[in-house]
């Protein structure tokens, strides 16, 4: 009979079956513990006879498939966790180029930006006219009609030195000076006050910072021709700016029978939410 015949045939497909619906019922964790119990028959089987070792064989070798393509998974995932390493690496290096990028783009701009204040500043012959230093504004206090520069006394600058844009207008003069920085109030604080004049013309008053960028023009004659639109220069008198710097111009003039005087306002011609860099006068006559 076949049982008699083959024994170890047959028990070894029973065996096989055994194992298989086993393995389907158990959890993952079960089965983890009996492919480890499988193992052990593995590699066992030196111990038996060749009829004994091809009957475990038989029965292992759904066992030994499984040890196989766990293997390779295990396999994988460790070179997934060395990709994924490499990959971050890579993302780090790419994140830090980006920032030099960034910064170099930055430092560009910024040089652009310099040339184009310098060259402007050329056309108009101001280095012929002054000595002078190009300084960035990194602050503003509209409030308080002033701003910060980002230089100070160990650039040579000291208190009184007049501040004017690359177009000629003038903005303030220095104020306080530190060691690194210096705070520079404007034509427009309460605390300006200078002699000015009309553009071309002998009409020559006072021009007074009122807060909040207004201006007034004071003790000009009634009997002098003052016009709105009038274009308002610095005036070398009282000695605090040299002659012909852009102040603004006219908005207000006019006469009434109480004063002797005009009753005029000036609108600055600086523009402090475009200005970035300005230019302080070291001397006045570049001597």
């Amino acid at each position: 009979m076949f049982w008699n015949n083959q024994p170890h045939k047959l028990i070894t497909v029973v065996a096989r079956c055994i194992i298989l619906k086993v393995m389907r019922i158990f959890s993952k964790r079960s089965k983890i513990l009996f492919l480890i119990i499988g193992a052990i028959f593995v590699l066992s089987l030196n111990l038996f006879q060749e009829e004994t070792k091809g009957f475990f064989y038989n029965i292992s070798a759904p066992i030994q498939g499984i040890f196989w393509s766990a293997g390779d998974n295990i396999a994988s995932f460790f070179g997934t966790v060395g990709n994924l390493k490499g990959l971050r690496e890579e993302n780090k290096q790419l994140r830090n180029f980006f920032h030099e990028l960034l910064a170099e783009k930055a430092s560009l701009t910024e040089l652009k930006e310099e040339n184009e204040v310098l060259r402007e500043a050329l056309q108009l012959g101001l280095q012929k006219e002054f000595k002078l230093i190009l300084v960035d504004v990194t602050s503003k206090d509209i409030g308080q009609d002033s701003i910060l520069i980002n230089q100070g006394s160990q650039d040579g600058l000291s208190p009184g030195m007049p501040v004017i844009t690359q177009q000629k207008i003038l903005l303030g003069r220095i104020a306080e000076v530190f060691e690194k920085f210096s705070r520079v109030v404007l034509i427009s604080s309460k605390d300006s006050s200078f002699d000015a004049k009309i553009s071309g013309t002998a009409i020559t008053g006072v021009a007074r910072g009122q807060g909040g960028s207004d201006l007034k023009f004071d003790l000009v004659p009634q009997e002098k021709e003052l016009k709105v639109d009038d274009l308002v220069v610095s005036s070398a008198l009282g000695g605090i700016y040299p002659e012909g710097l852009l102040v603004g111009r006219v908005i207000k003039a006019s006469r009434d029978d109480v004063s002797s005087f005009y009753q005029s306002e000036i609108a600055p011609l600086f523009d402090l939410r475009s200005t970035t860099m300005v230019f302080v006068i070291l001397n006045l006559d570049n001597d």
